[in-house]
């Protein structure tokens, strides 16, 4: 992955997971917040960290912004610092900006403003839970669309030493599988004939409905 430069403004648990993970992934990571204390905290997960007031143009202009590849806005409960911010990264020329959101409305003002890609932390993972309850071998998944998923599913024991031919999953549930997950390794685009062993689990593509009968069989 070719490195890029992200800042990430608001370090609170939400903003630090995300710093965290690119700065392990190789990335140069800026990390911006009012509180002191919480630079301090987050400076073995970032590159770079300033005590600083986003809402203020001449602070953002200070560490160069619109260089930046992409800015996070990761501002916790107050929604004015965070359109304020969001709204001067966009009028500063920053490619891409993505923005927490912590209501319906908060995010339709994101979105008015020009907010690429807009965040609901809570909505999301409960979402998250619930479709995990709903489907109790998916492990993990991607949402595409509305009617899409990308999910990881682990394999009902009847239907190890099976090949991906046999089982037919395609006609079966409609649905495609594009990986397998063995012992930490991944296979890309299996062959039709690869056998399927105890524990492995399948990355596939399909529909919700469909991934979700597969997912629910015992």
């Amino acid at each position: 992955m070719a490195k890029k430069q992200y800042a990430v403004i608001g370090l609170g648990r939400f903003g630090t997971s995300i710093a965290r993970r690119l700065y392990e992934a190789g990335q140069e990571v800026l990390g911006i917040d009012l509180n002191e204390e919480r630079v301090e905290d987050a400076e073995k997960y970032i590159t770079h960290g300033i005590i600083a007031d986003s809402t203020e143009e001449k602070a953002l202009n200070s560490v160069g912004i619109s260089n930046f590849d992409c800015v996070i806005v990761a501002i916790g409960d107050d929604i004015q610092a965070s359109i304020l911010t969001a709204m001067l990264l966009k009028n500063l020329g920053v490619k891409k900006v993505i923005a927490k959101a912590i209501s319906k409305r908060h995010g339709q003002v994101l979105e008015a403003i020009g907010t690429n890609w807009i965040i609901y932390p809570e909505r999301d993972m409960g979402e998250r839970v619930a479709n995990q309850l709903l489907s109790p071998n998916m492990l993990n998944y991607i949402e595409l669309s509305k009617e899409y998923n990308i999910e990881e599913l682990m394999i009902p024991n009847k239907m190890a030493g099976k090949s991906l031919k046999e089982l037919d999953l395609r006609a079966k549930f409609n649905i495609s599988v594009i990986a397998i997950l063995r012992n930490g390794e991944i296979i890309i685009t299996p062959s039709p004939e690869e056998s399927i062993h105890r524990g492995d689990i399948l990355v596939s593509i399909g529909k919700r409905n469909d991934l979700a009968r597969f997912s629910n069989i015992e």
